[in-house]
């Protein structure tokens, strides 16, 4: 069983930086992919970024430029940097994985997921 671990949230000022970190732990056959998440009080959770097994990686429109995702060389934590900060990026953020038990196969989508860290932005 794998379980993913999230840590660095905060209360920042706008314009200032948090770095989150997510550890993976557990017996698996492959990581598929990791991405993080977001969800603020009263909206719908939004994909924040991706990176793939080849290292391509996506963020949504609005973090694009200050926020970089990233991984470890042995893949068992995942980042992400967040600078630039501004008050709509408060959210609890959770990171996710698809995580394959087997070889040759990936889920569709993250099947493994975080218990989530406040990131609160002030004006």
């Amino acid at each position: 069983q794998v379980q993913l671990v999230e840590s660095g949230g905060g209360s920042v000022q706008a314009g200032g930086a948090l770095k989150l970190s997510c550890v993976v732990s557990g017996w698996f056959v492959s990581n598929c992919g990791m991405g993080w998440y977001r969800q603020a009080p009263g909206q719908e959770r939004e994909v924040v970024s991706s990176i793939k097994r080849d290292g391509t990686t996506t963020y949504v429109d609005s973090v694009k430029g200050r926020f970089t995702i990233s991984q470890d060389n042995p893949k068992n934590t995942l980042y992400l940097q967040m600078n630039s900060l501004k008050t709509e990026d408060t959210a609890v953020y959770m990171c996710a994985a698809a995580i394959s038990y087997t070889r040759d196969y990936c889920p569709q989508g993250y099947n493994t997921w975080g218990q989530g860290t406040q990131v609160t932005v002030t004006s």
